[in-house]
């Protein structure tokens, strides 16, 4: 409420209560490191915390950076819009580091699969749904495919930003001598000629049949 209730005025300074502004972080960039264990994380720094505890402590070093401010124009579940402004300063830390290891570790079709279903799950769990059937049902779902999401991020953190520094996986998809571009390997140029040739000829014959 209140002077929230103009979209166009600024949140006030002494609002935000988890977050500095960014302005007064540190001068100097901090790098930690997430650990993931089938998708969820597990230490910071190599140091084993409770979910709780894990949470609070990305909190804390996500706050002295000014990571985290979000300010949005939300629609509730009665269809009105809303504004909020938030901090979420360890939800953001997190969300970078576990989006880092899924980027080696998960299938690009499943990867596909989660960003379709991902919006649904959290807007069942907005609206209040966390007990219901359809919730549980796309869990086990995310639970199976979080499977072989265990890694270590390496994030850099600057005055409100959070950028990825490095990943790892014991079971990593990413294999250099296939992402290169340089001859040799198991990575043939002709195999992607090829490829472009086939996968484009649905709009060759399309634009055919335009004529």
């Amino acid at each position: 409420g209140g002077i929230l209730e103009d979209p166009w005025a600024e949140p006030p300074a002494d609002m935000f209560q988890l977050t500095r502004d960014p302005r007064e972080a540190p001068d100097t960039p901090q790098y930690v490191e997430i650990d993931f264990e089938a998708g969820d994380p597990v230490a910071i720094d190599g140091v084993r915390l409770s979910p709780a505890a894990l949470l609070a402590k990305a909190n804390e070093i996500g706050g002295l950076h000014g990571i985290g401010r979000l300010d949005l124009v939300e629609n509730r579940y009665v269809g009105l819009k809303s504004r909020g402004v938030y901090e979420t300063p360890g939800g953001t830390i997190l969300r970078a580091a576990h989006m880092a290891v899924e980027s080696i570790t998960l299938d690009r079709e499943v990867m596909h699969l989660r960003d379709s279903l991902i919006p649904k799950y959290a807007e069942l769990v907005y609206y209040g749904y966390w007990f219901a059937p359809e919730r549980h049902a796309l869990q086990k779902l995310i639970d199976e495919a979080q499977k072989p999401v265990t890694g270590t991020a390496r994030l850099k953190l600057y005055k409100g930003n959070v950028m990825v520094a490095g990943r790892k996986a014991p079971k990593s998809l990413y294999r250099p001598d296939l992402a290169t571009f340089e001859a040799g390997g198991d990575y043939r140029q002709a195999d992607a000629t090829g490829f472009i040739r086939l996968n484009a000829l649905r709009l060759k014959i399309k634009a055919q049949v335009d004529q």
